[in-house]
């Protein structure tokens, strides 16, 4: 299972509206210059993603959870964005070539091509998106924020 900590935003009627950050690079391997991740995350802006969980228990707005994901949904969402795309690309390159025999149709065969995978894919995703085992699951809950509190006396702050 794919773990990640999210932050609730609010809890209504048994749907908790979660926010899980988007983690920015890392910076702690060795490749950092030639780093593809480092090099997108300072392109873009760095957003949160926001999504909604059923969760039977109260939560209240600043409490963390863990939610989880199986590795199998995760691979096949993977599969089917990068996968579906490019086998199209291959499938009607491969077809325009045969048909009219000229680089140029190639091209113009791959660029369809992969323009209808990512069209398929597009359309497959919600089917597959609403299966029970897609969607991510409350695994723990933290503390809600206002329960926890750290008090320090002032003989272990001089120390």
């Amino acid at each position: 299972m794919i773990k990640e900590w999210a932050t609730v935003i609010s809890w209504q009627n048994g749907l908790a509206r979660v926010s899980c950050d988007v983690k920015a690079s890392c910076s702690s391997c060795a490749s950092r210059a030639g780093c593809g991740s480092r090099v997108l995350n300072k392109l873009g802006p760095q957003t949160e993603h926001t999504i909604t969980v059923p969760s039977a228990e109260p939560l209240v707005a600043g409490q963390k959870v863990e939610l989880g994901i199986s590795e199998g949904s995760l691979l096949t969402s993977a599969m089917l964005v990068y996968m579906t795309p490019l086998f199209g690309l291959f499938v009607m390159a491969a077809v325009f070539q045969q048909l009219f025999g000229s680089d140029l149709a190639a091209f113009a065969g791959g660029v369809l091509g992969g323009i209808g995978g990512f069209l398929v894919a597009r359309g497959l995703s919600p089917k597959l998106a609403s299966r029970e085992a897609w969607q991510p699951v409350i695994i723990s809950v933290g503390l809600p924020p206002d329960l926890l509190r750290v008090e320090t006396s002032s003989s272990e702050l001089s120390q």
